[in-house]
């Protein structure tokens, strides 16, 4: 790991800890510099600002390891995981979806969903000749249904467990991916 991902890291380990103290919007980036033993300098030599940091945490932590392997056979198992992360950081997770720049963390979610399921309907559709205009419909569609449907579980304190949240996607989105291959894929 090069020295400037392990300054990173560190930065937002002591950010996580810092946030399971106190509201987002309260935290200082003399806050975070504290509490992971760096100087403000070196703070805005990585990150712009806590916005980037949340940014790149989310990413780094969520998205990142799963992104370029999610496939139709494994998006199921690759979800699981992902909400397993979510969970396993429970605290830090409902606070920045829950904080004023939460809507701006809940677009820059669903965003990386939407193109997820880009690519996962380009998979399904090669060698089908499907309208653009069809395939964005559907892949919004999914998208919003699975990005609002694990925002709420977050905002709501996960109460339900990972698993049981994957299984009811899995269920849905199967049965309307049938729906949409009977309808727009032949």
């Amino acid at each position: 790991m090069s020295e400037s991902a392990v300054t990173k890291k560190a930065i937002s380990d002591g950010f996580k800890r810092t946030m399971s103290k106190k509201p987002f919007e309260k935290i200082t980036i003399s806050d975070i510099t504290s509490e992971c033993g760096l100087n403000r300098q070196t703070f805005y030599y990585h990150f712009q600002d806590k916005y980037e940091l949340l940014n790149w945490i989310f990413y780094n932590d969520v998205i990142s390891p799963f992104k370029d392997d999610f496939t139709i056979e494994n998006w199921s198992e690759q979800l699981l995981q992902i909400l397993r992360i979510l969970k396993e950081n429970s605290k830090f997770y409902t606070n920045a979806i829950n904080t004023p720049y939460g809507n701006e963390f809940r677009k820059y979610f669903l965003n990386v969903i939407i193109k997820i399921t880009d690519d996962i309907l380009a998979q399904m559709t090669e060698g089908y000749n499907v309208k653009q205009e069809n395939l964005k419909f559907i892949s919004e569609f999914f998208a919003y249904g699975i990005a609002g449907s694990i925002v709420k579980w977050v905002q709501t304190g996960m109460k339900e467990s990972p698993e049981n949240i994957a299984v009811q996607m899995k269920n849905i989105v199967n049965s309307a991916k049938n729906f949409a291959f009977e309808k727009y894929f032949r």
